[in-house]
């Protein structure tokens, strides 16, 4: 992620945040986990049960076929360690910073 797209999804509030995973993947429930504990609540797009939407994750985050991938007000933040890395850093509030 480019240090441009950290700035804009830190001045906004995090409030269509999509996260596309499979339901064996750790490194998804740990995404969600964060999110959980920010009290964000997110859409889960599971490609297994809904496999036609893997093309749409392609598409929207091209040269990725890994899960998790998450996006934040349709911002690609990417995988859980870039989402990790943007709550390091600030980038993440929780429902009551707004």
């Amino acid at each position: 992620m480019t240090h441009t797209k950290k700035l804009k999804l830190r001045k906004k509030i995090m409030t269509n945040i999509e996260i596309y995973t499979t339901q064996w993947c750790p490194y998804c429930v740990k995404a969600k986990a964060l999110f959980k504990k920010l009290e964000q609540k997110y859409v889960e797009v599971n490609i297994e049960t809904e496999p036609e939407k893997r093309a749409e994750m392609e598409e929207r985050a091209p040269g990725v076929c890994s899960v998790p991938q998450i996006f934040i007000n349709g911002t690609h933040v990417g995988g859980c360690d870039e989402l990790y890395a943007l709550h390091g850093e600030g980038g993440l509030k929780t429902n009551h910073e707004g």
